[in-house]
C-alpha cells in the first residue's frame, strides 16, 4: 500500500528539481500527478519516463484562465483533485537600489501570486473531492533576509502569510495547507552562474549538516505533508535547511 493510493496530485514546476522529485515520490507511493510548467519539453519527457501514472500540462501559474483550464482537465480526465503542490519559483537577483522594478514584479507575479492563484483555482475541486492537502513552496530565504534577494524573499515571506490564512479558511473544508521553507537544495535555481562571487562550498561548510541539501529530502517532507501521515497538522512551516536558520557553527567546536 502506498501513502497516496488512490489520490491525484497537481504538482507545479514539476518539470525538474524540487517538482520532478516529488512527482517521483508520489507516483511511486500511488498517486496519480499531473506535472506543470512552462518547461514543455522537460515536463513532456519526465511524464513519459514516469509511465501512465503521471501526464504533463502546460502551466503559466500567472494565468487564472491557465489555471482553470488544468483544473477543469483534472476533473475531467482523473475524477478528482485530493494534493496541490504549489512549487513553481524562479529567482531574479539585485540589490534594492538598482534592481529594476521589471523584474522584483516577475518574481512576485510568478512566487506569490501563481501560489494565491493555485489555492484559488484548486478549492472547489478539492472540497468536492472530501478535502486534501495543499503544500505551499517557501523558503528559508522567506525567514530571514538575504542580500540581493529582496523580490524573492518578499514572495517567500508573503506565501508563509498566506498559507496561514489559508489554513483557516479552507480547514472547514477538509484541506490542509502547510508551508515548507527549504534552504540550499542542489537544484538549476542554486547554479553558481545565479549567485556570482559567492562560495557556496564555504557557505555549505558552515552549516549544521555541512552539505547542501537533495530535492529528494524535500520531496519526502512534501510527501509528509500530503498523505494521512499528517492528518492533524495545518497551518504549519516545516524547514528543510540543514539548520541553516538555527545559526551556524563557530570553528573549533564539534
Amino acid at each position: 500500500m502506498g501513502k497516496l493510493d488512490g489520490r491525484v496530485a497537481l504538482i507545479t514546476g514539476g518539470a525538474r528539481g524540487q517538482g520532478e522529485a516529488e512527482a517521483r515520490i508520489f507516483v511511486a507511493e500511488g498517486a496519480r500527478v499531473v506535472l506543470a510548467d512552462v518547461l514543455d519539453p522537460a515536463g513532456e519527457a519526465l511524464a513519459q519516463a514516469l509511465g501512465s501514472a503521471a501526464r504533463y500540462e502546460h502551466l503559466d501559474v500567472t494565468k487564472p484562465g491557465e489555471w482553470a483550464s488544468v483544473v477543469s482537465g483534472i476533473e475531467a480526465r482523473e475524477g478528482r483533485l485530493d494534493v496541490l503542490v504549489n512549487n513553481a519559483g524562479i529567482f531574479r537577483g539585485g540589490l534594492i537600489r538598482s534592481m529594476p522594478v521589471e523584474d522584483y514584479l516577475a518574481v512576485v507575479q510568478v512566487n506569490q501570486v501563481g501560489c494565491f492563484l493555485g489555492m484559488q483555482a484548486c478549492y472547489a475541486s478539492m472540497k468536492a473531492s472530501g478535502g486534501g492537502s495543499i503544500v505551499n513552496i517557501s523558503s528559508v530565504a522567506g525567514r530571514k533576509g538575504v542580500p540581493g534577494a529582496s523580490a524573492y524573499g518578499a514572495s517567500k515571506f508573503a506565501i508563509r502569510g498566506m498559507t496561514k490564512t489559508a489554513a483557516l479558511e479552507f480547514g472547514r473544508a477538509k484541506i490542509r495547507v502547510n508551508v515548507i521553507c527549504p534552504g540550499s537544495i542542489l537544484t538549476p535555481m542554486i547554479a553558481p552562474e545565479e549567485f556570482p562571487g559567492v562560495d557556496q562550498q564555504a557557505f555549505w561548510s558552515s552549516l549544521p549538516i555541512p552539505r547542501a541539501g537533495e530535492a529528494a529530502e524535500v520531496a519526502r517532507v512534501v510527501l509528509f505533508l500530503a498523505c494521512d501521515d499528517s492528518a492533524y497538522v495545518t497551518g504549519a512551516e516545516l524547514t528543510v535547511d540543514g539548520g541553516e536558520t538555527a545559526g551556524r557553527m563557530v570553528e573549533g567546536i564539534e
